[in-house]
């Protein structure tokens, strides 16, 4: 249902676009589009209400129904594309010669004239097949949607379970107390009300460790309640529960009429002179808890209240937020043989099986996985484990903890909106515990669709926005940069993972060929193909299959040989193939034909040239060229007038050292208008280049590294360019190295940088730090990479007071640094290459940091000493520090007293943080050779 609701609402779309008057449908062809439309409107909003029943209650005619409409829906939409892509590309008019090509290259469209007679039969014909489905109006009109008010509880068990049976939850327990009870609450008379928000994915246990919580706290209050919400509340009914607790002489009868109004006025009254806890569990949305919150009145008596959700924009509203983490793998193997041995709590084997590491490790610290798969074990013979471990999924079976654990699952899943349904179907399409990248992620989305418009927004970060909300939602396990907390990839939980597969299948959403050979659903009907396995004596699987309606193919790291020619896809919109074998050019031959592309990724792969026909490629969104062996893109590159992303050049490792791979500056850049991100390594002729690249003013990303000099002409037009980017949020310039100081200073005097640049690198050298950079004008950048050769203490103010920087990378300055209390209040990294003084109240967030220094230098100053590393004390969230000291030239003395220096300083920082010591030609060290010590305090 999630899909054919999906794809409807694009094919709708579309419809509306082949109408527009420049497309020039036949009459009576624009009559039935017309009308088409106007049906498929109708089917598109009962298929939204049906969409908000669970699966488990939809009948299995609903079902099929939506199958048949899911199929009819794609075929629809390739009919429209194709003619969509045919009169975009093509004016038989204004060039014969180029449609007579056409005509031989197409077998279903020969002219304009006669692609609009072609489509005019597809569209009576796929108008009798909906007519036919719309037989069925009865019953789809019939659903009713009984989701508004069928509010269910999953964690109902956890209230109850026995505390002696629960593992790894003390620690959790302690902390939690200890916020709800700060140290020296003696008299809780004039505390404030206190909400602690318990945040995490299903099944990890939120409910029972606020039930801990709560049956160790209770005996403290007089007034206490423990009340779950659960998906789609009735909120009156919420809070006559609350009620009822509170005051358990009262009977439903007493307030069973009372509307909202009433019954938070009635709270209120009596919790006013009460000192209270109340726990709220399960929470889905903010709009519920805006409501009850007002119930709860801040009475300054030290009242507590906790809430519990798996939404973090819910936990972020409701209080100070506890994020619950997974059990370590000791307390999971605890829990895991306390299950198989009846609560014996020890291993009921002679030892630990492999197997039950893997299952272990697929549980991941999710102790109602544990429990699950404890329980389905308990029962079964060793010996059949692997088996089971093998076929094991979260789908329907006769295991009741199984079951739980798949309805605690779904019911996150039922609680997506519409649009973000497909975005985490599709990532079935990665096998376990792939890294998956944010920026990647997003594009193929865009190109699958996915991604629906917004005036005034671009797809890309309306995507993000997609993103964000899955992370928020637990459904993704975000991966941060530690340098500024940055999300840049994910991961899938494996039992997430499997509920999504199971899904995918059920809906023919993605069809996985996995490393046994085996496919998940019908290849012949398969939409989307992932091919999880790396096995070359499994090509027959592929290279003799038919896949005609094949729209997304996932081939990455697979070998060439199990891929059928591209002329075999006709309808193909996805093609990624990186890091696939032994790939050739010879492989891209018929790449043109694939007209319907919008994401092609050849990275990491052996091509070394694009055929030329890349230009009728004319939907084209994503191209992605990092690290191949291309050295220049052909002239019809420039035909790609959608193109949206342009990833190109290589930094190789080969032979033990690196090798640049550069492309020929592209003179066209500047007709690819609709370029969101461009990252490239480009040598050559600049001059055309940098001019076109001011006219590519949707830019967000501009990663540009240039291999050899600007003339001065150049420089200037380049910073020009440069200026016209107002969109721009990432902006790295690579390759400025020839710049002077004063070129630098001078070029870059009067850069506006758009308010909304979040990350800057520049290679260039500037004499200070550019008055431009301020809080003012930068208030959200986060990340900064910059050499300056004087700072000053004017600059030290306008740098420390940038209100998000985070991740502060190589700056290299000739002058002693003293930075004041106050100073970067959010930064978490920091590489610099000059003495420094951190006064107490400096950098207080700063996890790690890099330094790199000439003893040498230091030692023939007197006015500077190695004290200044003294004051490393001073920051005190420190926790890595790598430390780059140059020996060369120095005494063996003089080494000696650096690396004590270094190393008391660590020694005496309390939190004793991980040293990463590299000092390059250490006189101690014979032949001058490099030593790297790591150690852990």
């Amino acid at each position: 249902m999630d899909v054919v609701t999906s794809v409807m609402g694009s094919l709708l779309a579309k419809l509306g676009e082949l109408l527009l008057a420049e497309y020039k449908l036949q009459k009576g062809v624009k009559e039935d589009v017309e009308s088409l439309e106007l049906e498929m409107k109708g089917v598109h909003a009962a298929l939204t209400m049906v969409a908000k029943v669970p699966r488990d209650q939809l009948d299995q005619q609903i079902k099929i129904w939506a199958d048949e409409l899911t199929g009819l829906s794609y075929d629809m939409e390739d009919v429209v594309d194709n003619f969509l892509v045919y009169v975009e590309g093509f004016d038989p008019a204004a060039n014969s010669h180029k449609l007579k090509l056409l005509v031989e290259k197409m077998t279903s469209l020969f002219t304009n004239g006669k692609a609009r007679h072609q489509i005019g039969n597809a569209i009576k014909d796929i108008k009798t097949h909906a007519k036919d489905l719309a037989d069925w109006h009865d019953r789809y009109n019939k659903v009713k949607d009984t989701s508004i008010n069928n509010t269910v509880y999953p964690c109902l068990a956890a209230l109850y379970k026995n505390q002696k049976d629960l593992v790894g939850i003390e620690d959790a327990r302690d902390e939690l107390t200890k916020r709800l009870t700060p140290p020296g609450e003696g008299d809780a008379s004039n505390q404030p009300l206190k909400i602690v928000s318990i945040v995490g994915p299903g099944g990890l246990g939120k409910t029972t460790l606020a039930k801990a919580v709560y049956d160790s706290l209770q005996t403290q209050f007089k007034c206490k309640a423990f009340v779950p919400v659960g998906r789609n509340p009735n909120v009156s009914k919420v809070l006559k529960g609350i009620l009822l607790e509170l005051e358990p002489s009262k009977s439903m009868g007493d307030i069973d009429k009372l509307d909202e109004i009433q019954l938070i006025n009635k709270l209120r009254h009596l919790l006013q002179d009460k000192r209270y806890f109340i726990v709220i569990d399960d929470i889905w949305d903010t709009t519920a808890w805006e409501i009850i919150k007002f119930a709860l009145l801040d009475n300054n008596l030290g009242s507590r209240v906790i809430t519990t959700t798996r939404l973090h924009q819910v936990a972020t509203k409701t209080g100070d937020v506890y994020k619950l983490e997974p059990l370590p793998h000791n307390l999971s193997e605890e829990l895991f043989y306390k299950i198989l041995s009846d609560g014996k709590g020890k291993c009921p084997y002679d030892q630990p099986s492999e197997v039950s590491k893997k299952f272990l490790q697929k549980c991941a610290g999710v102790p109602l996985a544990i429990i699950a798969i404890a329980s389905l074990l308990r029962d079964k013979p060793m010996e059949n484990w692997s088996t089971l471990y093998s076929s094991i999924g979260f789908g329907n079976g006769d295991n009741k903890d199984i079951d739980d654990m798949r309805r605690i699952l779904m019911f996150s899943y039922d609680d997506l909106p519409y649009h973000l349904r497909p975005c985490l179907l599709h990532l079935s399409i990665f096998p376990e515990d792939a890294l998956i990248m944010k920026d990647t992620l997003i594009w193929m989305w865009v190109a699958e669709g996915f991604v629906h418009e917004e005036p005034g927004i671009g797809l890309f970060e309306i995507g993000e926005r997609y993103f964000n909300d899955l992370v928020n939602r637990s459904m993704l396990l975000p991966v941060e940069r530690k340098q500024d907390n940055a999300i840049d990839a994910c991961r899938v939980h494996d039992m997430v993972l499997d509920i999504i597969c199971l899904l995918s299948k059920e809906q023919n959403f993605v069809t996985i060929l996995d490393s046994n050979g085996k496919y998940s659903s019908s290849q012949s009907k398969a939409r989307r193909l992932a091919v999880q396995t790396r096995d070359e004596e499994q090509h027959n699987h592929l290279v003799n299959k038919s896949m005609p309606k094949l729209r997304s193919c996932y081939a990455s790291m697979c070998h060439i040989s199990m891929m059928p020619s591209l002329s075999c896809f006709q309808v193909l919109r996805v093609l990624d193939m990186k890091n696939c074998k032994f790939l050739e050019n010879c492989h891209l031959e018929h790449l043109g034909k694939s007209h319907l592309l919008r994401y092609l990724s050849l990275e990491n792969t052996n091509i070394s040239e694009l055929p030329k026909d890349i230009g009728d490629l004319k939907f084209l969104q994503t191209l992605d060229l990092r690290n191949c062996k291309i050295k220049g893109l052909p002239q019809s590159t420039s035909l790609l007038r959608k193109l949206k992303c342009l990833r190109v050049g290589s930094d190789l490792w080969c032979n033990h050292r690196i090798e640049h791979i550069d492309i020929e500056a592209p003179n066209w850049i500047g007709n690819l208008t609709s370029l969101e991100e461009l990252s490239l390594k480009i040598s050559g002729e600049f001059s055309t280049f940098v001019e076109g690249l001011g006219k590519l003013t949707e830019l967000r990303v501009l990663d540009c590294h240039l291999r050899g000099g600007l003339d001065d002409r150049s420089k200037k037009t380049f910073v020009g360019s440069v200026c016209k980017l107002k969109k721009i949020q990432i902006l790295h310039l690579e390759g400025l190295y020839g710049w002077s100081e004063l070129e630098a200073d001078t070029y870059w005097a009067g850069y506006k940088p758009p308010r909304g640049l979040r990350d800057l690198s520049m290679s260039s050298t500037f004499s200070r730090l550019p008055a431009w950079i301020n809080s003012s004008q930068l208030p959200n950048l986060s990340k900064l990479k910059l050499d300056l050769y004087h700072f000053e203490e004017p600059d030290v103010v306008n740098l420390g007071g940038l209100p998000k920087l985070c991740d502060m990378g190589s700056l290299w300055i000739d002058s002693y640094i003293e930075f004041p209390d106050g100073a970067f209040p959010k930064l978490r990294y920091c590489a610099i290459h000059a003495p420094f003084w951190f006064l107490p109240g400096s950098m207080r967030s700063l996890e790690c940091i890099t330094f790199r220094f000439r003893t040498m230098w230091y030692m023939r100053d007197a006015v500077i000493d190695f004290d200044f590393i003294s004051t490393l004390v001073n920051l005190p969230s420190l926790r890595w520090v790598f430390a780059n000291i140059d020996c060369h030239g120095a005494r063996a003395s003089d080494v000696e007293k650096m690396e004590a220096a270094v190393r008391q300083a660590i020694d005496n920082h309390p939190n004793h943080p991980t040293l990463d010591l590299d000092m390059s030609g250490d006189p101690r060290v014979l032949l001058h050779a490099s030593v790297s010590i790591w150690f852990e305090l």
